[in-house]
């Protein structure tokens, strides 16, 4: 899957990045993410977003303590960042967009909020290769689609299989570990993981051990 022309180089990746955060829910590189937005201050980051670089950053935040909103919770330290490369204004005034993933980032620190949403100083430095065309999961597709096929059917969850067999392996692995319903802490361990391949293996244990978990007859996990 190539980059698009569109997307920033390395050097040109911003030193302060907008943050959107959301529990469960997970952006990978040249993974495709969208989102409703209706939240004041998240049409705020929307609009500041699109008058700019259209990069915002996907993130989670940390499990709730104290009945603690989701966007006031500590940070998990890894997130992705995405552009903008959809939007529409609905006539009730939220903003449906698609955002492209391009780089993970760490936060270094989290610094004050603008118009109501929070942003942080972005440390790109360990992710370089995000911005690669060349990605290889090194994916056994027969043992993957086998585990996914026991999976979704303890979810209950129907595919289009002739879509799942066609689909390249790298695009495969990125929208599966981004659209499965897996627990927060799961989805930032696939986020984290150093390559495609890794993600690839991470995600056959997962799924295994989603299958195993419900063996007992017990089919909700999530």
């Amino acid at each position: 899957m190539s980059q698009s022309p569109f997307d920033p180089s390395f050097d040109d990746l911003p030193a302060t990045l907008p943050v959107f955060p959301l529990p469960g829910v997970l952006l990978l590189p040249r993974g495709k993410l969208p989102l409703n937005i209706f939240e004041p201050r998240y049409l705020n980051m929307t609009r500041d977003a699109l008058a700019t670089d259209r990069l915002i950053g996907m993130i989670q935040p940390m499990a709730a303590t104290g009945g603690t909103e989701a966007g006031s919770r500590s940070l998990y330290r890894v997130g992705c960042a995405g552009r903008i490369t959809q939007f529409a204004e609905t006539d009730d005034g939220r903003f449906l967009i698609t955002l492209s993933g391009v780089c993970r980032f760490a936060v270094d620190q989290e610094i004050a909020s603008m118009r109501g949403y929070r942003r942080v100083i972005a440390d790109w430095s360990s992710f370089k290769d995000d911005l690669a065309a060349d990605c290889e999961a090194d994916l056994d597709r027969g043992l993957l689609v086998s585990r996914l096929k026991r999976y979704f059917d303890v979810q209950g969850i129907t595919a289009d299989w002739d879509v799942i067999e066609e689909t390249p392996d790298d695009r495969l692995v990125t929208t599966l570990a981004m659209v499965c319903p897996f627990e927060s802490s799961e989805k930032q361990a696939l986020l984290e993981c150093g390559s495609l391949k890794d993600r690839a293996s991470m995600m056959l244990a997962l799924l295994d051990m989603a299958v195993a978990g419900t063996s007992g007859g017990d089919h909700a996990r999530h």
